[in-house]
């Protein structure tokens, strides 16, 4: 079993950034393909970053390329996702995820963290 826990979100002002982190419980997380998504109040939740497990590809939403970076530190167990030039669509819950499966779905999921981006 494995569990997600997010942190780094909060208020901040449009333009501004934050840098999101996920820490994960257990001994495979070098292993897992991770992720980040995100969902907005009355919509979907969406697929925001995601990297494999070697931290050598990355992809991106294209709402996001160019103002957002995923990266992984696996001695600590914890993947990031920097968010720069933050706009208020970006306001949303965040959530980390964990093991990509063959079906197209994550295995693991974090509880969340508020991200608010004022205009």
């Amino acid at each position: 079993q494995v569990q997600l826990v997010e942190s780094g979100g909060g208020l901040v002002q449009a333009g501004g950034s934050l840098r999101l982190s996920c820490a994960a419980s257990g001994r495979t997380f070098s292993t897992y393909d991770m992720g980040w998504f995100r969902q907005a109040p009355g919509k979907e939740r969406e697929f925001v970053a995601r990297i494999r497990w070697s931290g050598g590809s990355t992809d991106y939403a294209d709402s996001v390329k160019g103002r957002f970076t995923i990266s992984r530190d696996n001695a600590k167990n914890t993947v990031y996702l920097q968010m720069n030039s933050l706009k208020p669509e970006d306001t949303a819950v965040y959530y980390c995820s964990a093991q990509y499966l063959p079906i197209g779905q994550y295995r693991y999921w974090g509880q969340g963290t508020q991200v608010t981006v004022s205009s």
